[in-house]
């Protein structure tokens, strides 16, 4: 190592890259270990290779340096090769482990894959393990100890638009079709929570801007409630930070509210909850039918269809009872 930081220049510190390159709910859930991680090597500069539009949500954890734009799989750039420490938060392998040894890093902390012989006696993937608890295990059997229950943003320095503040946000779109609740279910909730005198506003990326709009088109909400695809992703996170209640699919805005300790309402369908459910804190409340099949499916997993409308509005009524902690 001494070698190592002679060839860099005395005064520069050691570095530790982590690799997280995937999405929002992806980032949140590694946050427990990126602190960890802060934890145990204060003197080195940390790196994060992940999306770059992930950074400002990054930064609100308080443990990363600075981003490495990186998308999933894709090879790291020569100006982070040789860490000192080189992490890997992305999976299981063999592709991403095999792409953070090709950096010959000092050390490399992975699970074991049989694909990389350099990984032999790590820490062993578990199938079904929550991926909070995944992350901080194999932290902690690589010698660095970890707390799960460390999920919580710093607040956005940013302000929501008035329209959102208050409101019950409803997120309907998600990235795979598995995970999408149906509009016209989604424009029932819309309407029982105007009815009830709760503003409403919606949000989704630009992807899931046409979603979106058919449910404010059967609500009748007013076209600035339809917020989404209009909306960075840290102006996301101010409005969570800002609204009486979120309801969504399991996708990240679900995480960004665990985050906040924004009350919400969360709807699994393929992927159990015990696997990338929210903590169990009474604010959060979760409906699942026990129904497991493929995340990235074409079509509405049978179990979220079996959730309906009045089952929400039950879980919904008792979020509302829940401030935000």
């Amino acid at each position: 190592m001494q070698d190592r930081r002679r060839r860099r220049g005395r005064d520069t510190p050691p570095t530790l890259l982590v690799l997280r390159a995937l999405g929002l709910g992806d980032l949140l859930t590694a946050v427990p270990a990126l602190r960890a991680l802060a934890d145990a090597h204060p003197e080195h500069r940390r790196l994060l290779a992940c999306p770059e539009w992930l950074e400002p949500v990054a930064r609100l954890t308080g443990a990363v340096h600075a981003i490495v734009p990186v998308a999933p799989l894709e090879p790291l750039p020569e100006s982070v090769h040789h860490a000192d420490v080189a992490v890997n938060l992305h999976g299981e392998g063999p592709q991403s482990t095999a792409l953070l040894a090709s950096t010959r890093p000092l050390r490399l902390v992975a699970f074991e894959h049989s694909d990389v012989p350099s990984t032999a006696g790590n820490p062993r993937w578990l199938e079904g393990e929550h991926e909070v608890h995944r992350w901080c295990r194999l932290l902690r059997e690589t010698g660095v100890q970890a707390d799960p229950t460390r999920l919580d943003l710093d607040l956005p320095a940013i302000s929501a638009p008035p329209v959102a503040r208050g409101a019950t946000v409803l997120h309907p779109g998600a990235s795979a079709p598995a995970r999408r609740w149906p509009t016209d279910r989604w424009a029932a909730i819309a309407r029982a929570e105007q009815a009830k005198g709760h503003p409403v506003v919606l949000t989704g990326s630009p992807g899931e801007r046409d979603i979106a709009t058919r449910v404010a088109a059967a609500a009748a909400l007013a076209d600035e409630a339809n917020m989404a695809g209009r909306t960075s992703v840290l102006e996301l996170v101010g409005i969570v930070a800002t609204a009486a209640c979120v309801v969504s699919g399991d996708t990240g805005i679900a995480h960004v509210a665990t985050a906040l300790r924004t009350p919400s309402v969360v709807l699994f369908g393929p992927v159990p909850p015990s696997a990338w459910g929210p903590p169990a804190r009474p604010q959060h409340r979760v409906l699942w039918r026990r129904s497991v099949g493929d995340p990235h499916g074409t079509r509405a997993d049978p179990g979220l269809l079996a959730i309906s409308v009045d089952d929400v509005l039950a879980e919904l009524a008792c979020a509302h009872r829940r401030p935000a902690a």
